[in-house]
């Protein structure tokens, strides 16, 4: 017996007896106290109540290939030739990294209920409760290697922009180069990572944390203000057609991306630009840059003017902050 199958049963919010689930999967009763031990870990909360068995209160949608795939368009499910869904795992993006070694990955995603090593920007641990969020890493080849995928995370910032601001109270702005930010809060986060030859042809994992009802005892673990969808629209929110409208967005405009690169997005991006010529702070490494936040490149590079001039900047090592 799996974990999975138990999760399948207890997912409807509903009783079942122990004698009940345990006839369902095939195992004892004891069988099926140590697989409700086992979920609990993962951080699920299960109700077990005298004489009428194990609830998960609330219920759980659970991450559905199906339910996702029915979601796509024609165009976007052509360009997705695998898709992983798994319980738990390391990092998405490591999955993905291990299927680039192995040959052409592109358009393999991969998604999981829980992460216990998921990765941030700058060596960040992202926080990843089970069944809460969405977790996701997608590969996609590019022909002319790190020149072909300058402004990628910006590209990918804003296809999620616009994927959500049709939620009702969601009103989401871009904070350079990878955060997705409502209401001053973090909401979503992306991480980048390249395997292959970085002068020439290469794979890209597009890594994506999207906050979409954070547990409450994830708060004393994460370092800065965040938000997720549940609070800002007081009602639940399908992960399974959140996914297949993220990817509906993301899959068009990375097709677009490999042709023209990221300068017909520049203006679509500075739209939703948090700090669009407001005085920020640039903090790299032991060095501090101030100014006034002009937007960015055709290429996303930061523009930043101060008394020395305009200067120029890319990813990396940055911190950028409101002043």
């Amino acid at each position: 017996m799996s974990s999975q199958q138990l999760l399948d049963i207890l997912a409807d919010g509903k009783f079942h007896s122990g004698s009940e689930l345990g006839e369902r999967i095939g195992v004892s009763r004891s069988a099926i106290w140590k697989q409700i031990r086992k979920l609990e870990t993962l951080g699920l909360e299960i109700y077990s109540v005298k004489g009428r068995g194990y609830r998960l209160p609330g219920g759980l949608e659970k991450l559905d290939e199906q339910a996702i795939g029915a979601g796509l368009t024609d165009q976007v499910a052509s360009q997705l030739h695998q898709l992983n869904l798994s319980l738990v795992t390391g990092s998405t993006n490591q999955l993905a990294l291990d299927a680039c070694q192995v040959g052409n990955a592109h358009g393999a995603l991969f998604i999981t209920e829980q992460q216990t090593a998921g990765r941030g920007r700058r060596g960040r641990t992202w926080v990843s409760p089970f069944g809460r969020n969405l977790y996701f890493s997608l590969v996609w080849r590019f022909e002319s290697g790190a020149a072909a995928i300058e402004g990628l995370s910006l590209l990918v910032g804003l296809a999620l922009a616009r994927a959500l601001e049709n939620l009702p109270c969601v009103q989401p702005q871009l904070k350079w180069p990878n955060d997705l930010l409502c209401n001053g809060r973090k909401l979503a986060g992306i991480l980048l990572e390249m395997a292959g030859d970085p002068a020439g042809d290469c794979q890209v994992v597009i890594g994506v944390g999207l906050n979409v009802n954070m547990s409450g005892s994830v708060l004393p673990v994460i370092d800065q203000p965040w938000t997720d969808l549940r609070q800002l629209t007081g009602e639940a929110v399908s992960r399974n057609e959140l996914m297949a409208c993220i990817l509906n967005v993301l899959v068009p405009m990375l097709i677009q991306f490999s042709e023209h690169g990221f300068a017909p997005f520049r203006s679509a991006w500075e739209n939703y630009h948090a700090y669009q010529r407001q005085p920020v702070q640039l903090v790299l490494g032991s060095r501090v840059e101030s100014g006034a936040c002009m937007g960015i490149t055709d290429s996303g590079a930061l523009r930043i003017a101060n008394a020395q001039g305009e200067q120029q900047f890319h990813g990396g090592e940055v911190s950028l902050r409101p002043l």
